[in-house]
């Protein structure tokens, strides 16, 4: 179980997202002051990580399929979350995704002004996933959504780098013990290894996050410990990337964060998504 496979368009990976639309995810982020909620941030992460992918893949033919992305909101209901014209879809080829975003929106980027200095320069900023939270969070039923998601792809793609399924929450499940559902995710493989499996919690408490912890040890919350029981181990790749971004990491680290904050919250996607060599 390596982690090894080749990335390409004849064997493309695939990426899950699930993303926590409770209404608890409308409670504001601490560090914001309250000029942003919960949900405002999970979705800005993933909609510049969508635009990321879409750019990394991006070849003189256009995007390449590389990877198929699916994300999914679960709260008052449990359905793909992409808004527009890709609204209702369940697993794309991210070609499709980098043509469809549901809208642009300006936003002031600094760049360069050639003489040491930065400038503002407004950008059309491409939006995918927009913000909601409405409901409770029926975790049980999207982890079997995931589940039904990623065998169907590995019944195409059985030699694949294994799809990897990234949970976005900030609270516990209300429809039972997820477990057991992450478990069975879990169990799904490819030639190249086990499907993983990683949890990220937001919370509106202000606190230190617990980053890619190796053990329980300091996971003084029950839930928190639940989470990270259901967390894959990073794979080695990973470990170094994060290592390289000066985080501290050891073989036993899971794909596990808790308590994020916004920086965390980019972190988690970037080093989840971070899979081998494209080719």
């Amino acid at each position: 179980m390596t982690y090894a496979a080749e990335i390409n368009r004849s064997n493309p990976t695939c990426f899950v997202f699930l993303v926590d639309q409770s209404t608890s995810m409308l409670d504001p982020m601490p560090e914001t002051g309250g000029t942003k909620h919960k949900a405002d941030v999970v979705a800005d992460a993933l909609n510049r990580l969508l635009r990321e992918l879409t750019v990394k893949c991006a070849k003189e033919d256009g995007v390449r399929d590389y990877f198929y992305v699916s994300v999914i909101g679960y709260g008052a209901t449990v359905r793909p979350a992409l808004a527009g014209a890709l609204a209702d879809k369940d697993l794309l080829p991210l070609s499709r995704i980098a043509e469809a975003p549901s809208r642009l929106e300006e936003r002031q980027q600094k760049i360069p002004d050639g003489a040491g200095g930065l400038v503002e320069h407004s950008v059309k900023f491409p939006i995918w996933v927009e913000p909601l939270g409405n409901g409770g969070t029926p975790m049980c039923k999207a982890l079997a959504y995931a589940k039904t998601l990623v065998s169907g792809f590995l019944d195409v793609h059985p030699d694949c780098f294994p799809p990897v399924v990234l949970n976005l929450t900030d609270g516990e499940a209300t429809d039972g013990d997820p477990r057991p559902d992450a478990a069975g995710l879990r169990e799904l493989a490819s030639s190249d290894g086990s499907t993983l499996f990683f949890n990220l919690h937001v919370s509106s408490q202000s606190g230190e996050p617990t980053v890619f912890p190796g053990d329980q040890d300091h996971l003084l919350d029950q839930y928190a410990i639940q989470l990270f029981e259901m967390s894959s181990p990073l794979p080695s790749h990973m470990r170094s990337y994060a290592a390289q971004q000066g985080m501290r990491v050891s073989e036993s680290s899971r794909g596990f964060v808790f308590n994020a904050d916004m920086t965390s919250v980019v972190q988690f996607l970037d080093i989840g998504t971070r899979a081998t060599d494209l080719r």
